[in-house]
């Protein structure tokens, strides 16, 4: 799949001002400086589409991105270390899982990982509240391109062992940079596929 167009349609807390749930879309989330904007702006070619920044906590609202007139990528507020307040955490946290407990035409939730780093429990909780609700997601590990592939195979055999303690299986994992664009056809391939299931199901 290419994307040819990419445009931002509406930022809210509220579920129900989304954009009528008739097309399909698939969520980014994270923990605050996964580098999810950043990913967002490397799928779709755009330097801009999603703001980023070195401070965490810089996506605070619900942001719905029009791909191909055909589907949506929400861009969702990062969780985890963020320094803002806990009134505004817990807000967050409310209208996050509202969203993602609420939206019919979600397919996929992208959970990114960043792949320097062992397995962290705040993504591991949310992951497997995720499994809990039936909520289907992909891991989605980050910034391969800090690391060596040595170094990269054994952060990932770590993280599976992991995931295994908990785990029957192991979900979808997709390993990406923003830097040099890794992965970024495999996962443009796997949404056309999951795109025409939808047309199927309606």
């Amino acid at each position: 799949m290419k994307i040819k167009t990419a445009e931002f349609v509406i930022s809210n807390t509220d579920i129900e001002k989304c954009p009528a749930p008739d097309k399909p879309e698939y969520a980014f989330i994270g923990r605050s400086n996964v580098g999810k904007s950043s990913l967002i702006n490397m799928l779709c070619e755009r330097n801009k589409l999603a703001k980023t920044s070195a401070t965490p906590g810089k996506t605070q609202l619900i942001n719905h991105f029009l791909i191909n007139d055909e589907w949506y990528i929400v861009d969702l507020p990062g969780y985890g270390y963020a320094k803002v307040s806990k009134k505004l955490r817990e807000k967050w946290d409310g209208f996050i899982k509202k969203y993602l407990f609420s939206r019919s035409n979600l397919i996929y939730t992208f959970v990114l990982i960043d792949s320097r780093h062992k397995a962290q429990k705040v993504d591991l909780d949310f992951m497997e509240m995720l499994g809990i609700k039936g909520i289907p997601f992909v891991i989605v590990f980050t910034k391969v391109d800090k690391l060596s592939s040595s170094a990269l195979n054994k952060n990932i055999t770590a993280y599976k062992k992991e995931l295994l303690k908990n785990w029957e299986e192991l979900p979808i994992m997709m390993y990406t940079s923003s830097t040099t664009k890794a992965g970024k056809d495999e996962l443009l391939n796997l949404i056309e596929v999951w795109n025409k299931g939808f047309g199927d199901l309606g």
